[in-house]
């Protein structure tokens, strides 16, 4: 019984809206290279006229890295080259103004773009098991009439047996604890010192 419990929870996680026309379809940070190639495969199927990109933000990391003389190469321009070699032009691909630490801030830099387009819907690429969160983390932050579609890339987690996985298994309970944080109004807050 607990593992069909288990099982529930890990497929759950996962939801997948209808697509429709959009805006843009964008890359949420992480998971790379599964994002990029499915929002390549939304646009070749020409779901969307744009793909965007967010940048994490981690000046520790840089700091760090430029001590040694060492150039941080971001995840989105690797994403970037994703895309780019999947058949999506490089001028429709956009990285979006603003630095990101976590999902309520590329939540906010997507609405923001939204607005000054002038665009009501958009496309929103994450993983499979973080659906559910940036749907919740969408819902709670953006109002009507803007709207998001949330689908999922083909990564490899296995919602059926995650407990079996480490990796599955730590993003499962990451996922579960953003939920609980959406779902009581984000009293947990990035300490963005650290990142």
């Amino acid at each position: 019984m607990a593992l069909l419990g288990a099982s529930r929870l890990g497929n759950w996680l996962i939801v997948a809206d209808p697509i429709e026309h959009a805006a843009a379809v964008v890359v949420l940070s992480g998971d790379m290279p599964f994002r990029a190639m499915e929002a390549a495969a939304i646009y070749r199927e020409k779901w969307a006229p744009e793909v965007w990109l967010t940048r994490e933000s981690q000046p520790m990391l840089e700091a760090e890295l430029k001590r040694f003389g060492i150039h941080h190469l971001h995840e989105d321009e690797y994403s970037r080259q994703v895309l780019t070699r999947s058949g999506v032009p490089d001028a429709a691909v956009r990285l979006l103004d603003g630095e990101i630490v976590n999902t309520v801030d590329e939540i906010d830099l997507i609405r923001g773009e939204l607005v000054r387009r002038h665009a009501t819907v958009v496309i929103i690429v994450t993983s499979k098991v973080h659906t559910r969160r940036v749907r919740a983390t969408w819902h709670a932050l953006v109002e009507q009439p803007l709207r998001a579609i949330v689908r999922p890339a083909s990564d490899r987690y296995n919602g059926a047996h995650w407990w079996r996985d480490t990796y599955d298994a730590l993003v499962v309970s990451r996922e579960v604890f953003g939920l609980m944080n959406v779902w009581a109004g984000f009293p947990v807050r990035p300490d963005r010192q650290r990142r």
